[in-house]
């Protein structure tokens, strides 16, 4: 794999590649052509088995109609992006170019190695301290931590575990982890730290993209100690890496049972009230979705009438990741697929077209009449 990172032409001939695949699809976003669906790698036993079996997923994921891979450094304690890394070489053999391929990680945990330590004050002592990353005091929860130099190691870290020169998009693992132990003001000081070495690592080629990967921050009340204004944190992203910054994604969850990213008000930008998604297209922001069917809770008993009303597909989980990859301004729906039978029933959404804006709206007109 020659390229660094994924490309404009790189995936645009990846999504060529798939003559089957339905309008929809494959959508543009930050000048790149990228899938619908993702694949995730965070649930799992850390263990030889769990590990061929993501390796195996991924690279079918690849091979079926998927360039958007997503991990963190604490998924699994490395062993993700470990099979990540495997699954890249696998596909390079067959031809598959890394400019094709779309590749995030996130920091801020602690990401172990791979297995749970019996000590983990020992742990970070010896990791983080004893190498002069991290001190003690910067660490929020016995487990959180973005510091600058902590997140200067996730990066190095993660770009060895997965045998790259570069990231496409490092995420800002839960940043509002970090408000259950300091004020917005420390929190947006340590923010804007964080984003000026992640802009450093931008102009040094190591990644294109950051972001911030949350949880609750931007779907909870304005009132609320998580919450997080998108507006605010691009504007600090504009402080430190002016009009080209490079902070152009978010992650958050969103699915049938957590619909708040498109249905809750509760983000300001330039004096009117959006949704997150909406808030994020006016931002320019792009909005891959984790969650799409809440860790294997959605992959049954979805009532029939959704089912019809997103175009019939033929399992629960196809419906579940359907509904979330058809909503306005989501650009790809993340799905966690351990297996490559997870990954061979999931992607024959690729041939699917995602339901119209028009039938979508009828999911909660429906909703609203019952």
């Amino acid at each position: 794999m020659t390229e660094k990172f994924a490309t404009p032409e790189g995936t645009k001939k990846y999504s060529e590649r798939f003559k089957n695949a339905a309008s929809g699809h494959f959508r543009a976003a930050q000048g790149l052509t990228l899938s619908s669906i993702g694949i995730g790698t965070y649930l799992g036993n850390y263990d030889a088995a769990t590990d061929a079996g993501y390796t195996e997923a991924i690279t079918k994921f690849v091979e079926s109609g998927g360039n958007v891979i997503d991990t963190a450094a604490n998924y699994r304690f490395q062993r993700s992006e470990r099979n990540i890394g495997q699954a890249l070489q696998n596909l390079s053999a067959k031809g598959f170019g890394r400019d094709e391929i779309f590749v995030s990680t996130k920091g801020g945990y602690l990401p172990f190695d791979n297995e749970p330590p019996s000590d983990v004050r020992g742990y970070f002592q010896k990791e983080f301290v004893d190498k002069g990353i991290a001190t003690f005091d910067d660490l929020v929860g016995g487990s959180h931590c973005m510091t600058p130099g902590y997140l200067q190691s996730q990066i190095d870290q993660s770009l060895k575990n997965m045998s790259l020169d570069a990231l496409d998009l490092f995420y800002i693992h839960n940043p509002e982890s970090q408000l259950g132990a300091v004020d917005k003001y420390t929190f947006e000081a340590r923010l804007a730290k964080a984003f000026e070495k992640l802009e450093e690592n931008r102009a040094d080629g190591k990644i294109k993209f950051y972001g911030a990967a949350t949880w609750n921050g931007f779907r909870v009340a304005p009132d609320n100690q998580s919450y997080h204004s998108l507006e605010r944190m691009v504007g600090v992203a504009r402080q430190i890496g002016g009009e080209n910054h490079g902070f152009k994604f978010i992650q958050l969850p969103f699915n049938l049972a957590m619909p708040e990213a498109y249905l809750f008000k509760n983000q300001a930008v330039s004096g009117k009230v959006y949704s997150p998604l909406d808030a994020a297209a006016e931002l320019g922001v792009s909005v891959m979705c984790s969650a799409s069917i809440l860790q294997g809770k959605l992959t049954h008993s979805v009532p029939l009438h959704i089912r019809e009303l997103l175009g019939k597909p033929t399992t629960d989980a196809m419906t579940s990741i359907q509904f979330v990859r058809s909503t306005p301004n989501v650009l790809t729906a993340l799905v966690g697929m351990s297996r490559a039978a997870h990954v061979e029933e999931n992607m024959k959404l690729a041939e699917i077209a995602p339901v119209s804006e028009a039938d979508y709206v009828k999911l909660f007109q429906t909703a609203e009449g019952n």
